[in-house]
């Protein structure tokens, strides 16, 4: 590993990677990478916490399709503030599963309710249908969450790589569509079209995400002329003014920093808050990897207190 600013930790964790002799993603057709990605997610994570409810339910699409959803909660009682998550996978791999323990990490460490969405994936469902079905979610958890024991004052979205694309991108719609929302949670969110950054061409290579996977993932899910529209790339968003509040946790080996960085940057040029970390010498994907890497247990402490902050939990 050449990369001379990762962790001990880290640097240790990419070698047994590497010798473990998995076959690469992109080498693999979409379902296969799919089954891969879940039978590794959770290798490296913590224990999954006991909570007191875990409801698994769907939610309708726009077109009828039923959304799967996972509701995980610390109390019985009703009207909890609540986060909606949307896992990453390059819109095209992962699952409710294969982040079980991180939302369940949220929701413990921050007193609020956790709704994980399964949105459909690509190839199957290209741009824009992951957002399409990310914003239904939203919309749906802000008109019927009640039945569900979920307060509609008190929302958040968020989601990690992929699925921080897709928060970032509902922040901005319920921004346009007046939906009130306490804050994005975004853990190292894709937010440009084109790889012009200087971090994706430093980090291009020998990490976990590189080039060949950005690319990979990419190629299934948009059209090369469409990779300009904000709703895929939100740097290109013309106006970010009255979005909600952001937190944004980013690695700092890591392809996606640079436009994270810079996704911080608008925000607060807009006049939005801002809370920016940076988990240094760590790469893409380490937030799952909270048994071998400390800064991902600690990212999920500091991702946790902001999103009890915003939604008013006095005690997380």
């Amino acid at each position: 590993m050449s990369h001379d600013r990762l962790t001990p930790a880290m640097r240790s964790v990419l070698q047994r990677m590497a010798r473990s002799r998995h076959a690469p993603l992109h080498t693999l057709a979409p379902h296969a990478a799919r089954l891969a990605y879940e039978q590794r997610a959770g290798v490296l994570e913590l224990s999954a916490a006991p909570l007191h409810r875990v409801e698994d339910f769907s939610i309708p699409a726009r077109d009828g399709h039923a959304l799967p959803a996972r509701l995980y909660a610390t109390r019985a009682d009703s009207q909890q503030p609540a986060l909606l998550f949307l896992h990453g996978g390059g819109f095209t791999i992962g699952s409710i599963a294969t982040h079980d323990v991180l939302c369940r990490e949220l929701c413990r460490l921050s007193g609020c309710a956790v709704l994980s969405l399964d949105y459909r994936l690509a190839p199957e469902h290209r741009f824009p249908q992951a957002v399409d079905d990310a914003w239904d979610a939203l919309a749906w958890l802000a008109a019927h969450g009640a039945a569900r024991g979920v307060d509609p004052a008190r929302l958040a979205v968020g989601g990690d790589s992929a699925g921080g694309t897709l928060a970032a991108v509902c922040a901005i719609l319920a921004r346009d569509s007046g939906l009130p929302l306490a804050l994005q949670l975004l853990f190292y969110p894709g937010c440009a079209g084109a790889p012009d950054l200087p971090s994706r061409q430093h980090y291009r290579e020998g990490l976990l995400l590189d080039e060949t996977l950005i690319d990979w993932f990419f190629s299934h899910y948009i059209e090369p002329g469409a990779r300009g529209d904000w709703r895929f790339a939100p740097l290109q968003a013309p106006d970010l003014d009255g979005v909600a509040p952001a937190w944004i946790g980013l690695a700092e080996c890591d392809p996606l920093v640079d436009e994270g960085i810079a996704y911080g940057d608008r925000l607060r040029a807009s006049g939005v808050p801002v809370q920016l970390e940076i988990y240094r010498g760590v790469v893409h994907e380490f937030i799952k990897m909270g048994r071998a890497i400390p800064e991902a247990r600690q990212a999920h402490r500091d991702a946790a207190l902001a999103l009890a902050q915003a939604l008013g939990v006095e005690h997380p």
